[in-house]
């Protein structure tokens, strides 16, 4: 039997801006948003004071590789129940598992293992996976492995169509436009990454139904005033655009000319971690390659950024400051974009009756202090 829930006595952060003296009714699902001075009507059974700090949608990640040391290559078959655990004290209620560029056996058994944690498990839900790579530019691999990437094969992903949710691919590649055109018709999110294709190109694949773009500006082929490339690309078309908001892979001036040439709607911040977030700085690998962290930057030895170690409460925050945008505004490039991304924002991504009720509570910091998944408060920080 359901427990009928509220939070109250906090600052809640809609779609169109931040609701006061309000409260949230909740069981699994989001039942109502009401004033306070008519909660007592539904006698909840539970009622969680905010303290007067913000409650917002939790937070959905698109693209990370791992964290708290786990990754999603790892074969060990707790690595995805280790970041699912740990993703919550970040606000994060949902992400997509990301895969490297490593022999295709190794990328078929993490998918098998991401399709049977699809859904489970007590920490974020696993909402399928985003295959980042084999199928990229050898010249802009950035962190994945020159050894193992392979030219696009539709059919070496079809028996993944349920769990692969968004596909990476280098749209310059031969047969790229006829795995962009099957990969859509599956419903897969094909997105352009480590590529070194041009304007052209890039409109061709978008064109044929790519419709993202993985961590814009980072492996991408540098743009100019006579080859627009990524940026002239994302002006003429409607692509949706990740953005690793840890002010190290990308200027913050640079984020800024962004949202103003795709505007906040299409923006979706990401972390692209990998397991050293939330680990303290040392030497760790990914994808196979050794990756020293100092001082909050992850290189492999050649000096090449190899993923982040940035949290998405993090990303937000800095965004937050970078932009100089409403906080709600930059909250949905957290929740409502990446749910809407996926097909699923009548599902999550924001704060709304008949939506799951997975929120976090956070501080003028956006430090989370308490995080709820389907009703249920799964991470609470010690005061």
């Amino acid at each position: 039997m359901l427990l009928l829930k509220a939070i109250y006595n906090a600052k809640i952060v809609t779609a169109s801006g931040v609701l006061e003296k309000h409260a949230v009714v909740y069981e699994d699902k989001i039942i109502d948003i009401v004033p306070e001075a008519r909660l007592a009507a539904y006698a909840p059974a539970e009622k969680m004071d905010a303290g007067g700090h913000y409650l917002a949608p939790g937070f959905i990640d698109l693209h990370i590789h791992g964290c708290a040391g786990a990754d999603t290559m790892d074969e060990e078959e707790d690595a995805l129940a280790v970041m699912s655990k740990a993703l919550p004290a970040t606000g994060v209620t949902a992400f997509l598992p990301t895969t490297m560029t490593m022999p295709f056996v190794s990328v078929a058994a993490a998918l098998s293992r991401i399709r049977a944690s699809m859904g489970s498990g007590q920490g974020a839900k696993i909402l399928g996976c985003h295959l980042e790579g084999p199928f990229i530019s050898a010249e802009y691999r950035g962190a994945q492995d020159a050894r193992h990437i392979l030219k696009p094969s539709y059919r070496k992903i079809a028996d993944f169509a349920d769990v692969i949710k968004i596909v990476t691919i280098a749209p310059e590649l031969p047969a790229s436009l006829s795995f962009i055109r099957q990969a859509a018709k599956a419903n897969i999110v094909v997105a352009i990454g480590h590529s070194a294709a041009g304007y052209e190109e890039l409109l061709a694949a978008i064109e044929a139904g790519a419709s993202h773009i993985t961590h814009t500006f980072n492996a991408l082929a540098v743009p100019n005033h006579r080859q627009p490339g990524i940026l002239g690309a994302v002006t003429d078309s409607l692509a949706t655009c990740e953005l690793i908001a840890d002010n190290i892979h990308v200027h913050p001036a640079m984020q800024r000319l962004l949202v103003k040439l795709a505007g906040g709607e299409r923006l979706v911040l990401i972390t692209d971690a990998m397991r050293a977030a939330l680990m303290p700085d040392g030497n760790y690998d990914l994808g196979g390659q050794q990756v020293r962290v100092a001082n909050g930057t992850a290189r492999l030895e050649s000096g090449v950024i190899a993923g982040s170690v940035l949290t998405l409460n993090r990303a937000v925050a800095n965004f937050w400051q970078t932009s100089g945008l409403p906080l709600h505004e930059v909250l949905a490039m957290a929740t409502r974009n990446p749910a809407r991304k996926l097909g699923l924002e009548r599902e999550r991504g924001s704060i709304a009756p008949g939506l799951a009720a997975d929120m976090v509570v956070f501080d003028n910091d956006i430090t989370p202090i308490e995080t709820v998944i389907k009703g249920k408060t799964v991470y609470r920080r010690l005061l």
